[in-house]
């Protein structure tokens, strides 16, 4: 039974579905909509990591290629692959904590001001295993193991969308939907760069072709073309040779590359059209639990969710932060540190999220520069991650997006200067924290 729940909870598109059905529930809705509601949200999830599934399985040969034209060795940024070694030896500690963590997010959210459930599963499962990795090398084990390791990920999982919520507001033109990616830390710095150095009021999807590339105003023809030449570059130096033999069973290297790069900008389309499936059902139905569970709360969805706002600001964040990566790893092997490649599959979803926003607060400007420092960010922070983690540091790859490096680094100071005590100090400290702000914030509406 235990095992069932934790599938459940554990599976984003069950867990948003629902949600979705429990909010339409407390709104008394009648049972076609509520079957409706609840079938299309777990469809449309599904049609999103469909579409991040095409986008990735394009991008994992691309990165292989990448190393290959280039002869550059490293450690590659990748949540996925490393969550899938430290589960070998965290997995129950991993599911607890999620749990826990899922509950604390609730209980955060009903009795502060930070009034955001985190509904991505996957990135909420990756937040866990880091969690329960960093403070098992710290020595805790059983259950203050799974109480502070839950604290610790709703801790996280309320403030990450917080960070962000501001340029989410500005991109929406709401307040009703947050932002639920652990990388909102380079989110935020996008967004913040881009309003200092860029004008919002030209933005990428104002950007003016002329009429015979008037065409290129549609992003899935625009996301081919570019992605294509990319792609072709790389295949070549890497050369035809290599594909053929290690990647595409014998096709040739240039149709191989452009078949990938037609395969992401399906994957693109793909997600564009989930998304607005889901937003479709999720935000009505969330009201129910806004107004009944937790009042005022908002969904804190993953981020494809921001891509149909701004097509062109999705392509021109994913190039510039991978050029962040490039830079970053030339500075790496200069100075003779520990050399972070870039991972594709990061700097895709994270560089294209920080387009989006840093569009919202500073158009192409914005997005650009953006973009390329949250590109930088992610490389950097890696560096001082992987010593928190233990033995899992020195595998061939580590945790990628921004509040990973982060949460692990304040984590791992923490267990540093005051070992056990220092972690479970810093996270009360940071609770009372969240509780005091939210009795300040509170105080002049019961005066007006």
């Amino acid at each position: 039974m235990i095992k069932f729940l934790l599938d459940i909870v554990s599976t984003p598109a069950i867990l948003v579905a629902l949600i979705a059905i429990l909010g339409l529930v407390l709104q008394k809705k009648a049972i076609p909509d509520i079957i409706k509601g609840g079938i299309k949200t777990f469809v449309g999830f599904l049609v999103v990591s469909g579409g991040a599934g095409i986008i990735q399985s394009s991008l994992n040969p691309f990165g292989t290629m990448f190393e290959k034209a280039f002869h550059l060795s490293g450690v590659v940024p990748n949540n996925e692959a490393i969550v899938a070694v430290a589960l070998t030896t965290y997995g129950s500690a991993t599911a607890m904590i999620m749990f826990a963590g899922m509950v604390f997010n609730i209980l955060i959210a009903r009795f502060t001001r930070f009034k955001y459930i985190f509904l991505t599963g996957h990135h909420t499962l990756y937040m866990a295993c880091m969690i329960a990795v960093i403070l098992s090398v710290a020595g805790f084990t059983n259950l203050p193991l799974i109480l502070l390791g839950g604290l610790a990920l709703g801790i996280i999982m309320s403030l990450s969308p917080a960070f962000v919520q501001k340029y989410m507001v500005q991109l929406t033109g709401n307040d009703k939907v947050a932002l639920g990616h652990f990388s909102s830390l380079g989110y935020w710095l996008s967004g913040f760069v881009g309003g200092l150095v860029g004008d919002k009021s030209k933005s990428a999807e104002d950007i003016k072709f002329p009429k015979s590339l008037a065409f290129l105003r549609d992003s899935t023809v625009s996301i081919t073309i570019s992605m294509s030449i990319i792609y072709l570059i790389v295949a070549i130096f890497a050369g035809s040779g290599y594909i053929e033999k290690e990647l595409s069973s014998g096709t040739s290297g240039l149709v191989y590359a452009l078949q990938l790069a037609g395969q992401f900008a399906a994957g693109v389309f793909v997600i564009l059209a989930g998304v607005r499936l889901i937003l479709g059902e999720i935000v009505p139905a969330f009201k129910g639990i806004s107004e009944r569970l937790v009042p005022n709360s908002k969904p804190a969805l993953d981020c494809p969710i921001v891509y149909p706002y701004a097509p062109n600001a999705v392509l021109i964040g994913f190039i510039s932060s991978f050029a962040g990566g490039l830079v970053s790893m030339a500075l790496m092997i200069a100075t003779g540190s520990v050399v972070i490649l870039p991972g594709v599959v990061p700097h895709f979803f994270c560089g294209a999220t920080a387009g989006v926003i840093g569009n919202a607060s500073g158009g192409v400007r914005g997005a650009t520069i953006g973009a390329f420092l949250q590109g930088v960010l992610i490389s950097f922070l890696p560096v001082f991650l992987m010593p928190v983690l233990g033995s899992l540091g020195f595998q061939g790859s580590t945790f990628s997006d921004a509040d990973f490096g982060l949460s692990g680094i304040i984590l791992g100071v923490l267990n540093q200067v005051g070992s056990q005590a220092g972690i479970i100090i810093g996270l009360i400290v940071v609770l009372a924290a969240m509780v005091g702000i939210s009795l300040v914030h509170k105080a002049p509406a019961k005066e007006e």
